[in-house]
């Protein structure tokens, strides 16, 4: 979405020739890049907010119901807040100028170069959505990071990072700690070169779908959701491709019996081409989880807001965009993040 705000008291008729042309270039491109859609619409909630930033209270759920006696009452149960995450808007704004020659060059059209900084301007707006996101799953064993100069709080609500062996859960007697970072032999490189092999990365993923299904909400229940998405880095081709392989194939890789694939039709790839490690790794997630537990949250406070006006001292005439949005976690019970390694990794468990 973009809202656009015509400057007043224009009397330069070049600029009068430009301006909805350029205007109508911006509004194309905006609709052209909500249709691709990109790693914000597939791995984040999008919501609107009206506030200075959002709130995310975590509770524990009623237990289940108990049998009583005829004529008896029922046993009081109570919801306490266990969590809260707080996540701040910031803003962004960029300007791009058009200048006064080159008005007066596009005659009554549009010059291309102004068409293509109109149309790149746009595309800027939704890059910083995507890389925003990118960057900050990406960074997730970190509490926070700098992204285009904003500060970012990585953090999940127990105030750990996003990917974490120690996050807590529950209060009172079903209080405790849980693991959604792991190492292990999930492609099987490991330390001695080995091509990455498609056995072994089946049967990991079979492990780490049980990890996710296995999360404790905060009455310390299991709370059974299960995985089907499969976040892999741009840089990593061999994993990407035995994970292709693996999720496209009908029968098991790898050996020679006549085995199925369990993990066939199960799961949809994401490669988030910013995401550039220096081993094979992956992040398995639940969307379902992620939807109901509000986990990887984008909430967009003011959409991309575009106005012109007169440089009087230049001539030249330009155009500024500003927005707001607030991006973070408000849990960590919907996505993992899986190590290749032999020898232990920082904060994490091994697999």
């Amino acid at each position: 979405m973009i809202i656009y705000s015509k400057s007043s008291g224009l009397a330069d008729s070049a600029i009068g020739k430009l301006e909805t042309p350029i205007k109508m270039v911006i509004e194309h491109e905006s609709d052209m890049q909500t249709k691709k859609g990109g790693i914000c619409d597939w791995l984040f909630n999008v919501e609107r907010s009206g506030k200075f930033g959002e709130t995310i209270v975590g509770q524990n759920e009623f237990d289940v119901f108990r049998a009583a006696p005829e004529g008896s009452g029922a046993e009081n149960d109570t919801i306490s807040e266990t969590y809260r995450k707080f996540i701040e808007h910031i803003q962004f704004m960029k300007e791009f100028t058009i200048t006064a020659e080159m008005m007066e060059d596009a005659n009554y059209g549009v010059a291309q170069d102004a068409k293509r900084r109109a149309e790149n301007f746009t595309r800027a707006y939704y890059k910083t959505m995507h890389k925003i996101c990118e960057y900050a799953l990406a960074s997730g064993t970190l509490l926070s990071g700098s992204f285009a100069k904003a500060k970012l709080d990585l953090t999940a609500p127990d105030g750990l990072p996003l990917f974490s062996a120690y996050h807590s859960y529950g209060i009172g007697d079903s209080k405790g700690t849980q693991s959604n970072y792991f190492f292990g032999d999930i492609f099987g490189t490991g330390t001695d070169g080995r091509r990455a092999s498609t056995a072994v990365f089946e049967e990991a993923l079979g492990e780490l779908a049980v990890k996710i299904r296995n999360m404790k909400d905060e009455n310390g229940e299991v709370l059974g959701y299960t995985a089907d998405t499969i976040i892999l880095p741009g840089n990593r081709p061999l994993a990407e491709a035995v994970a292709k392989k693996v999720c496209g194939s009908e029968g098991a890789l790898g050996n020679g019996y006549n085995d199925i694939n369990l993990q066939y039709g199960n799961w949809n790839i994401v490669v988030m081409p910013n995401w550039q490690t220096e081993d094979d790794r992956v992040m398995i997630m639940s969307s379902e989880a992620n939807k109901n537990l509000s986990g990887n949250m984008f909430f967009n406070r003011v959409p991309l807001t575009v106005s012109n006006w007169v440089d009087h001292h230049t001539g030249n005439y330009i155009w500024g965009g500003r927005c707001r949005f607030g991006v973070g976690f408000g849990t960590y019970k919907h996505i993992l993040l899986a190590v290749d390694s032999a020898s232990s990794v920082a904060g994490a468990s091994a697999l």
